[in-house]
């Protein structure tokens, strides 16, 4: 699968496109600090922090949407991941966007999580 886009070249997706295509089969990786990521999250996320970010240990095959809070460090780990050979897009604004758009967070417990 190829992340879908108006203009597959940028980096960059908004919040809801992002939501999109995780429910499509791609794999959202949160690069954030474990107490960030503890606070709240995406449900369909997994937690890879940027410093622990390995491109060859994630599922070969998939596109990848990497986030972090705002947008920033997510960058840092798809230029890392496009240097790689993976394809991956950055959510653009981070979980501070998703949030605004009233996309899910989750604590670690399953109950309703915040943004930090």
């Amino acid at each position: 699968m190829t992340i879908g886009s108006p203009n597959p070249d940028s980096a960059d997706l908004d919040p809801v496109t992002a939501h999109h295509l995780v429910g499509r089969g791609a794999l959202l990786v949160d690069v954030r600090e474990p107490d960030e990521w503890a606070a709240g999250h995406a449900p369909a996320a997994i937690h890879v922090p940027l410093g622990e970010l390995d491109p060859a240990a994630l599922p070969a095959g998939r596109d990848i949407i990497a986030v972090c809070r705002s947008g920033r460090r997510s960058g840092r780990a798809v230029d890392e991941l496009r240097a790689a050979g993976r394809s991956a897009r950055n959510l653009a604004g981070g979980m501070q966007a998703w949030a605004a758009a009233d996309l899910p967070v989750r604590d670690d417990q399953g109950r309703p999580g915040i943004v930090a």
